[in-house]
């Protein structure tokens, strides 16, 4: 019975100074892309959130490029050492 009174009391608390695990940590807006079929919706946004978005483009294309000059590393390695145990 305490346990349970307990627990009421930690969610009424919780509710009266609005302790939401959303309002704490709030989400980051969704990752779009865009392109000629939603120039509007690009042209709509603020020069701030343009920015921002270019930002976030230009750091995950770097990335997926650091990941692919790297399996191309990795072939090209294979590659050459398969070649010189052939001659």
């Amino acid at each position: 019975m305490t346990i349970f009174l307990f627990l009421l009391i930690i969610l009424r608390l919780k509710k009266v100074f609005g302790l939401n695990k959303n309002k704490l940590f709030p989400k980051d807006k969704k990752f779009i892309t865009f392109d000629k079929t939603n120039l509007n919706n690009w042209m709509k946004l603020t020069k701030k959130e343009r920015y921002n978005l270019s930002k976030k483009e230009s750091a995950s294309y770097l990335n997926k490029r650091k990941v692919l000059l790297e399996e191309i590393r990795k072939e090209y390695k294979k590659i050459s050492k398969k070649n010189s145990i052939e001659t």
